[in-house]
């Protein structure tokens, strides 16, 4: 433990609190370990949201349920502000494309 705390610029203390899982620890002082310990790639898959369970489930509870749509959207739905079949391509305005 003294010669990872060493090489890896950390206290033995820190080390110790690292392997009991403490909070506090800094992530570049987990990173410098990693290194150290030849598991840099691990730091990766440690920092992807994507295997993070609980985060996710907390997110998806707090989006919303029903999102605003915006104005173009509302118009295709009802069928308005669209281009005449007629072959006058005009907008609301009068102003032809």
């Amino acid at each position: 433990m003294a010669d990872l705390a060493l090489r890896s610029g950390a206290s033995p203390s820190t080390i110790t609190r690292l392997e009991k899982g403490e909070p506090g620890i800094g992530i570049g002082t987990l990173a410098d370990v990693l290194i150290v310990l030849g598991l840099a790639e691990r730091l990766g898959e440690l920092i992807d949201i994507r295997n993070d369970e609980l985060g996710l489930a907390l997110t998806d509870r707090s989006l919303p349920q029903r999102g605003r749509s915006s104005q173009a959207a509302r118009w295709r739905r009802r069928g308005e502000g669209g281009v005449s079949s007629v072959g006058d391509a005009s907008d609301d305005d009068g102003v032809a494309f």
